[in-house]
């Protein structure tokens, strides 16, 4: 199976948001579109579903989808598009493809784990059968914890195109650990300062700490709000970062990052992923971003 090939066919899947790739087989063989799109004549016969499985795990393993993101990027007509000097970052919830009930004590202590009514269930003391990388996570007070993955993206404020990507396990300091990551990275590719936008989830003194001795202006969303025990928290932004107009039109640049969440979830395959263990979603991940600078780069380039 040619590599481009099944490169192709993920795309496909990605940006249709065909559910699994034993329908996107089933699709390809009577869709002439994704046929031509893919490379294949209309007598050509259609792949083997566990075949075509096999072959991405290679292409996983080659970390081919990390350097068609870096060629995408690189392209001569899309380089002109790109920030190098103001960033956006944020991280959203992917549900892990796992029950709530396979979610059961790491030593096997609650039978057949049928009845969860008054048990504490904590990923310290629990993990998924199904899903052990995934983790328990609440989005926010009075929400449901659910078994997820955290994604997080980088995106440059000039055109809101994805130029990073990375998916973690869901945990309560996962976004500023990989914003960090990620920043750093940028910044070094940069060869300059850089600033980067980011809502008030970031804002706490370690984070904007560790960003300005990296080289990265924090323009992040001041939290004065009360805390759990009624007192007003102390944002570690101060007038020095927000007198600044770069401040403001950081913060209203960072917004355009819900529009990769948005497309992800609501076209491609981000709301709840199909596969299991962290590798796997993070390929997936990463196609839904690649699948996205793909979509918004032909409203950006002249014609």
């Amino acid at each position: 199976m040619p590599p481009e090939q099944l490169l192709s066919a993920l795309l496909i899947q990605a940006l249709y948001g065909i559910r699994s790739e034993r329908q996107l087989m089933e699709q390809l063989n009577y869709n002439l579109l994704y046929r031509w799109f893919v490379g294949l004549s209309p007598d050509d016969a259609v792949w083997d579903a566990t075949t075509f499985s096999k072959n991405r795990e290679r292409l996983q393993a080659g970390e081919v989808f990390e350097k068609f993101m870096t060629r995408l990027l690189n392209h001569p007509q899309v380089t002109p598009l790109l920030s190098d000097e103001h960033f956006s970052v944020d991280g959203t919830l992917i549900d892990a493809w796992a029950s709530q009930r396979s979610f059961r004590p790491k030593d096997g202590s609650d039978g057949d784990g049928a009845d969860f009514h008054g048990q504490t269930r904590k990923n310290d003391t629990h993990q998924s059968t199904t899903d052990p990388d995934s983790r328990l996570y609440r989005k926010a007070a009075g929400r449901e914890a659910r078994l997820s993955y955290m994604g997080h993206v980088t995106m440059e404020n000039r055109s809101g195109l994805a130029v990073l990507g990375m998916l973690s396990k869901a945990t309560g300091t996962a976004e500023r650990r990989a914003a960090e990551m990620m920043l750093a990275a940028r910044r070094k590719l940069a060869g300059h300062r850089i600033t980067v936008g980011e809502d008030k989830a970031y804002d706490t003194a370690d984070h904007v700490a560790r960003l300005r001795a990296a080289g990265v202006t924090p323009h992040v969303t001041q939290n004065n709000g009360p805390t759990k025990t009624g007192r007003l928290r102390r944002s570690a932004i101060d007038r020095r970062t927000t007198r600044h107009w770069g401040y403001a039109a950081s913060q209203s640049r960072r917004a355009m990052i819900e529009c990769i969440f948005g497309w992800g979830k609501q076209h491609g395959t981000m709301r709840k992923t199909k596969h299991r263990g962290i590798r796997r979603v993070a390929t997936d991940f990463l196609l839904n971003l690649i699948a996205y600078n793909l979509v918004r780069i032909p409203k950006l380039v002249p014609l």
